[in-house]
């Protein structure tokens, strides 16, 4: 990288200090994020798909602000894993990810609450579904949601969307909203997080303005709410949000949420939501195939306006399986290393620049989805995973991670603990040890805490469900 780039990028991470406040650059950019510039676009290269995920939610304004600032021009910003990057965090800096994360998700458990009120508006999403590739992973959900978009309300109530991170439901519902609004621009549409819901609530709560929030959500023609999962542990916001969702299926509107796990698979939740939601219908988005990933890498060389020969799309597709966002970090990775070279890209070209992170990828991705469903299950995040947490719920968390990891990557002990936390090799070798106990000795149940008490649940049911959840 040139000295020109390296100055550029130095501004950018400068302004999006400047943006965002030093305790959440602290907490989120330093030793969190890499960006590359390279042509019309920035890479912002990430240390996982939950970091990832929570800077693209949070702080993609600020990033696209700041990039646009320093280069004086319009470029695309793209969020992908940096291999390099998820053992350079430290654990007080992902204690302090963690303790950031439980104050969005639970803000009446601190005394500085977060005062910013969300714009749910659908007017300005800008994920379309005209170049949203279908096929055998998605098709049943894209006709799910062509369905709501042609009669809403008539058919199922909720649609519910699972899956694993990275595989495109943000895109298919900011899609299906689109839609909606070019064919009706009257509906009364509206597009929030789960994590904006309980926000909004607690502010409607605090600020005595219930009634204008109740209204504004149960009067909606469609509800879409995105990572539903994230109201799991808050009591008080599942029972609004139940409220909120009989009112809108009663007066026979329509629903449509997204979740990383399959209702059953949301732990916390109370049985009376977890039954409304498989009272619709519940529809999983897989991994795509090796034929939809070569679309989607056409689709992007298209928007990029590059020339990628077939032969180099194809070794991309057939050596990054786990999700999109790994599809197209391959390929930037591809067209930078061909811009620095300043050659045209070729097949021998793509395996040099590819090489360590083809290798050093998948069993990250893996372990992404392995952590994001475990923490899923138990109602917590993949920050308090990371975090030196010691409760028992992320405790036990911890633990099943880890020895799912163990058993389904390739990893070294040592591997999987930098990944979680940066924990030592001997940390994952108990917990190991400890999850095979109580699956050898059956008649002992785990237990940990939730909302309403104590859970038990024997370990080989738990682990059984897991598995299924992460396709093995």
């Amino acid at each position: 990288m040139n000295t020109s780039c390296l100055v550029t990028i130095e501004k950018i991470n400068e302004l999006i200090e400047s943006k965002v406040g030093p305790q959440r650059f602290r907490i989120w950019f330093k030793n969190s994020t890499r960006l590359i510039i390279e042509d019309d676009y920035v890479k912002v290269g990430v240390p996982n798909l939950f970091v990832g995920g929570w800077l693209e939610t949070h702080f993609s304004t600020d990033i696209n602000n700041a990039v646009n600032d320093v280069t004086q021009k319009e470029m695309k910003v793209i969020y992908t894993i940096d291999p390099e990057l998820f053992g350079h965090q430290r654990r007080r800096q992902l204690d302090s990810q963690a303790e950031s994360v439980e104050k969005c998700t639970n803000p009446s458990v601190h005394q500085r609450k977060r005062k910013r009120v969300y714009n749910s508006s659908a007017t300005n999403l800008r994920l379309k579904l005209d170049n949203f590739i279908v096929g055998p992973s998605n098709e049943l959900a894209w006709s799910a949601a062509q369905t709501v978009i042609k009669e809403p309300g008539r058919h199922f109530n909720p649609l519910f969307i699972h899956g694993n991170c990275g595989l495109g439901k943000t895109h298919l519902l900011q899609g299906l909203c689109n839609e909606v609004l070019k064919r009706r621009p009257d509906t009364r549409l509206i597009y929030v997080s789960g994590e904006e819901f309980t926000n909004q609530f607690i502010l409607g709560l605090k600020m005595n303005k219930l009634d204008a929030f109740r209204k504004r959500f149960r009067e909606a023609d469609l509800l879409v709410i995105d990572d539903i999962h994230f109201i799991a542990n808050k009591k008080a916001t599942q029972e609004e949000f139940l409220h909120t969702f009989n009112a809108i299926d009663t007066a026979s509107k329509q629903i449509v949420l997204a979740s990383d796990a399959h209702p059953k698979m949301i732990g916390m939740l109370t049985e009376s939501l977890v039954s409304r939601f498989v009272s619709g219908m519940v529809v999983k988005v897989d991994t795509p195939d090796i034929k939809t990933r070569l679309k989607i890498l056409s689709q992007r060389v298209k928007e990029l306006k590059k020339d990628i020969p077939q032969p180099v799309l194809q070794y991309i597709a057939e050596n990054l399986q786990a999700n999109i966002r790994e599809l197209e970090g391959a390929l930037l990775k591809v067209v930078a290393f061909a811009s620095l070279t300043k050659e045209p890209v070729t097949l021998v070209m793509a395996r040099q620049a590819l090489d360590d992170h083809i290798t050093r990828t998948d069993p990250i991705v893996h372990l992404s989805d392995i952590e994001s469903t475990v923490a899923t299950f138990f109602g917590i995040t993949p920050a308090d995973i990371h975090s030196s947490k010691k409760n028992r719920t992320v405790s036990l968390a911890r633990g099943v991670a880890m020895f799912l990891a163990r058993k389904h990557t390739s990893l070294s002990y040592p591997e999987i603990g930098r990944f979680m936390g940066n924990k030592n090799h001997a940390t994952v070798i108990l917990a190991c040890r400890k999850v095979q106990k109580y699956i050898t000795n059956e008649e002992e149940a785990v237990r940990w805490e939730t909302p309403s008490g104590r859970t038990d649940m024997q370990i080989e049911s738990m682990i059984g469900q897991l598995e299924t959840a992460i396709g093995r």
